[in-house]
C-alpha cells in the first residue's frame, strides 16, 4: 500500500521508470527489508537519534512519559514503517505536542495522549478520503523546499545550541556554556563533528538524482540533446575524477565505518562512566501497560494547546514534505500521500491510548538516516528491534543510564540531520523557485510556525504564476 506511485508529470520528465512490484508479500517483505550494506545501514538507524532521544528524555523527566511503554511502541512502528516503504521511513515524536507539554506544566499524559489521538484521526481521515493525497500535489515544490529548509535550520540550530551549552531536558533550558573539556565537553563534541565529516564527508551525492534528472531532462528538451549518452558522459566523468589506487582503497575503508554507530556506543559508554551507579539501578522487564484515562477536560486541552499547532506541521512536513524528500532519495519506492497518513494515522490511534508518546513521519529523520547511509527499510527496521529489545528488557529503568548520555554528542548527530535535510533544497532551478523557498523559510523561522510558512510561500508561488501569465512567460 506504500509503494504505490501515482502518475508523476515531473517524474515522467525525469526519466524515471517505475520498478515492477515483487510477486508475493513475501518477496515483497524481504526486498524492502534487505540490507544493501550492512554497516551502513545499521549506521544510517543512528541518524535520527539526536531528535527522538532528547524530546523522549525531555518528556520522560519532565511529564512523566513512561520511557519503556513509548520505546516499545516507537519500535513496532519502526519495524512496520521499514517492512511496508522499504526505505528508512523515520518516526518521530510529534514536536508541537511536544514543545507544548514542556512549555505548559499543565498539560500532562493525558493532555499529550488526547492531541496525538486527535492529531491522528484527522490525518487518518485526510487519507482515507485520498484528500491528502490532493494536498500533496496542489502544494508547489519551491514551498515543500522552504518547509525541509526552515525545519533544517532548526535542528541545525537546536543542535548547536546543545553542543554549544549545558541542557536541562527535564525542564526544556539552555544552562551556562558548556566546558571545553570532560565527558560532555565541547572537545568531545568538535572531535566527533571531525571524526563524521572525515569518514561521511559531505554526504551520498544520489540524493540530488531527482534534481540532476530534472535538470538533465530541461536540456534535453532545449537543446534536443541525448539523454542516454548525456548520463554515460556523466558517470565516465564522475569515475574519472574518481582516481584509482589508494585513493579506491580509502573510499571503501571510509564507507564501511560506522562513524554514527561509534558516536552513539561512545555516549553509552560515557554515560555510564558519568554515573557508574546507574548500571545498578536498571530492572529487568517492561513497563506495566496501562490505558491512559483522558478526561473530558484534557480532550479540550489536548484539541485546542496541542492538536491545533500540530496538525499543519504533520500535515506539511510529515506527510507531504516527507513524500517528496522520498521522491527525492528514492524515485523508485516513492511512497503516496495516502499511505503515509494512514501510516502515521493507525499506528497513534493504538500507541497513545497506552501511554506511548505520539509520533509521525518526519523529513528531518529520514535525511538524517539517509546522511549516515541508510537505504532501505531494513535500517529503520534495525533501529525498532533495538528499541522494542530495551523496552522488553528493561522498560522504564532505562531512563537512569539514558539521562546521562551526552547531550553534545546528540547535538552532533542533530546538526548533521539537519544540514542532510536543509541541502534537499538545493534543487530550485530558477530564482523564482529560489525566491519562494526563502520566503516560506524566512516566515516560518521567525514565526516560528510551519503553517504561517506555508501560506505565505503559496500566496508568493501564486502571485508570480499570475504574472508570468499575464506577462507571457514560463515560470519555471
Amino acid at each position: 500500500m506504500a509503494t504505490t506511485v501515482s502518475p508523476d508529470p515531473e517524474a515522467a520528465l525525469a526519466g524515471v521508470k517505475e520498478p515492477r512490484a515483487p510477486r508475493s508479500l513475501l518477496a515483497r517483505a524481504r526486498a524492502n527489508l534487505a540490507f544493501q550494506s550492512v554497516w551502513a545501514e545499521l549506521n544510517g538507524a543512528m541518524g535520527d537519534l539526536g531528535t527522538y532521544i532528547p524530546i523522549v528524555l525531555s518528556l520522560a523527566l519532565a511529564r512523566h512519559l513512561d520511557l519503556g511503554t513509548t520505546l516499545v511502541f516507537t519500535g513496532i512502528y519502526n519495524a512496520v514503517t521499514g517492512l511496508i516503504y522499504g526505505v528508512p521511513m523515520p518516526v518521530q515524536p510529534m514536536k508541537a505536542i511536544a514543545a507544548t507539554a514542556l512549555s505548559d506544566s499543565s498539560f500532562g499524559v493525558p493532555e499529550i495522549m488526547a492531541a496525538g489521538i486527535l492529531t491522528a484521526a484527522f490525518v487518518l481521515l485526510l487519507g482515507v478520503t485520498r484528500l491528502m493525497q490532493l494536498v500533496y500535489w496542489i502544494v508547489p515544490l519551491p514551498v515543500v523546499r522552504g518547509i525541509q529548509l526552515a525545519q533544517g535550520l532548526n535542528f541545525a540550530m537546536a543542535a548547536v545550541k546543545y553542543i554549544r551549552y549545558e541542557q536541562d531536558l527535564g525542564r526544556g533550558k539552555s544552562l551556562g556554556r558548556r566546558p571545553w573539556t570532560g565527558l560532555d565537553g565541547l572537545v568531545l563534541a568538535i572531535a566527533c563533528i571531525c571524526f563524521i565529516l572525515l569518514v561521511n564527508g559531505a554526504g551520498s551525492e544520489s540524493g540530488s538524482r531527482r534534481g540532476r534528472k530534472r535538470r538533465r531532462a530541461m536540456a534535453i528538451r532545449e537543446q534536443g540533446a541525448h539523454p542516454e549518452r548525456q548520463e554515460e558522459e556523466e558517470e565516465e566523468e564522475e569515475e574519472r575524477q574518481g582516481g584509482g589506487g589508494w585513493r579506491s582503497t580509502v573510499r571503501r575503508a571510509a564507507a564501511v565505518v560506522p562513524s554514527a554507530v561509534i558516536v552513539f556506543v561512545l555516549g553509552v559508554a560515557l554515560a555510564v562512566a558519568r554515573h557508574p551507579a546507574a548500571v545498578r539501578e536498571l530492572r529487568a522487564g517492561p513497563s506495566r501497560v496501562r490505558v491512559v484515562r483522558i478526561s473530558r477536560e484534557a480532550w479540550k486541552q489536548g484539541f485546542l494547546k496541542g492538536a491545533v499547532p500540530q496538525v499543519p506541521l504533520s500535515v506539511l512536513n510529515s506527510v507531504v514534505a516527507v513524500c517528496k524528500l522520498t521522491r527525492d532519495l528514492f524515485p523508485e519506492k516513492e511512497a503516496s500521500a495516502t499511505s503515509v497518513s494512514v501510516t502515521m494515522g493507525g499506528m497513534n490511534l493504538v500507541g497513545c491510548w497506552f501511554g506511548a508518546m505520539p509520533c509521525c513521519h518526519g523529513a528531518g529523520g529520514l535525511a538524517g538516516q539517509y546522511r549516515f547511509g541508510g537505504r532501505s527499510g531494513g535500517c529503520v527496521a534495525a533501529l525498532g528491534a533495538l528499541k522494542l529489545a530495551l523496552g522488553l528488557v528493561l522498560g522504564g529503568s532505562m531512563l537512569r543510564v539514558l539521562v546521562e548520555f551526552p547531550v553534545g554528542l546528540l547535538g552532533v548527530l542533530l546538526l548533521f540531520a539537519g544540514v542532510e535535510l536543509g541541502a534537499a533544497a538545493r534543487d530550485m532551478a530558477s530564482k523564482a523557485e529560489a525566491l519562494v523557498m526563502l520566503l516560506c523559510t524566512a516566515v516560518s523561522l521567525v514565526g516560528s510556525s510551519a503553517a504561517l510558512g506555508f501560506l505565505c510561500g503559496m500566496v508568493a508561488h501564486g502571485l508570480l504564476m499570475l504574472r508570468a501569465w499575464a506577462m507571457g512567460v514560463r515560470l519555471t
